[in-house]
């Protein structure tokens, strides 16, 4: 059964960082890529990036140049450090399988003063 865990969320002033963390069980996480999705308030879901099982990334324009996605393969970890957020990137903050939509429950992330 696959399982996604996402934690470090939380709530951080305009211009701050946080960095999101998702632990991955249950299936043979080196051979997968993953992505990080996000859904706002009011906001269908968005995707953010994908990171594919070697460490190569892709990112959407609204996060292109702040946040960036990695991976440890041996820890079974995917990582989104997020830098220069705003409020705009308020939202639920997931991890997700890409393959099959495996996503997590969710780690809140809130930006404001």
């Amino acid at each position: 059964e696959v399982q996604l865990v996402e934690t470090g969320g939380g709530l951080v002033q305009p211009g701050g960082s946080l960095r999101l963390s998702c632990a991955a069980s249950g299936f043979t996480f080196s051979m997968y890529s993953m992505a990080w999705v996000r859904q706002g308030p009011g906001k269908a879901l968005e995707w953010i990036t994908t990171i594919n099982a070697g460490g190569g990334t892709i990112y959407s324009d609204s996060v292109k140049g702040r946040f960036t996605a990695s991976r440890d393969n041996a820890k079974n970890m995917v990582y989104l450090q997020m830098t220069s957020l705003k409020p705009e990137d308020t939202a639920v903050y997931y991890c997700e399988k890409v393959g099959d939509l495996s996503r997590g429950q969710g780690t809140q992330v809130t930006v404001s003063s």
